[in-house]
């Protein structure tokens, strides 16, 4: 179950009205839509991102379906992430997203070498949004931001993603991005979480086909 098997829709959480505004200047622009700004974590970010991954409704359909607990995330996960702005191909890693005209704290959007299980190459999408901001475009949004990034500036030749069959939402943010579905395949997983039984989606989007649809 990977990054991008959060979905887009669901009720409020008031964890996201919590987090503070933050300037542009905690961390360097990666990407602008309309409404989001993407930009590079860093160490300030630490709260936003442990509200994040230890919110159960974000992580029912990801890893083992369960939070991560706040240690975790300050001393692996939010460090991880910083290293991969100098270890990755330049454009490439995990961008802190918040609302442009408020600050808020929304979520992350992703693109790394493919590293998810049954994905074999490739450059991979991903996301996870706070609850509280599902259902209002943001996932399609910032997907199609970096898709556009990805293939204009970066040189990525072929963009995969995966989640699992039965998430609908975060299917549709794919196709809204431009992936089309390969296969559904089946994986062993140390635990159990609900609609496992239906197995993972890959989804695809090569350059020539992008730029083909962009042309003109």
């Amino acid at each position: 179950m990977s990054d991008s098997g959060v979905s887009e829709t669901g009720g409020g959480d008031a964890l996201a009205a919590q987090s503070r505004p933050q300037g542009r200047a905690a961390g360097s622009v990666h990407a602008e839509t309309a409404r989001l700004t993407l930009r590079r974590f860093t160490a300030a970010d630490v709260d936003d991102l442990a509200a994040l991954h230890g919110h159960p409704d974000v992580m029912r359909r990801i890893d083992d379906g369960k939070p991560v607990p706040r240690a975790v995330v300050e001393q692996e996960t939010l460090p991880r992430i910083v290293r991969e702005y100098r270890e990755l191909p330049d454009g490439l890693g995990c961008f802190a997203a918040r609302e442009t005209s408020t600050g808020l704290f929304l979520g992350w959007f992703s693109l790394r070498p493919a590293n998810s299980v049954g994905l074999d190459g490739g450059t991979e999408l991903g996301y996870r949004l706070m609850p509280s901001v599902w259902g209002r475009g943001y996932a399609t949004e910032g997907a199609q931001a970096l898709v556009a990034k990805a293939f204009t500036n970066l040189g990525v030749e072929r963009i995969v993603a995966t989640t699992m069959t039965v998430n609908t939402a975060s299917r549709r943010v794919l196709e809204k991005a431009g992936l089309s579905l390969v296969r559904t395949f089946f994986e062993q997983w140390p635990e159990y979480i609900e609609g496992a039984e239906h197995g993972d989606v890959e989804y695809s989007l090569t350059r020539e086909t992008w730029l083909r649809r962009h042309r003109g």
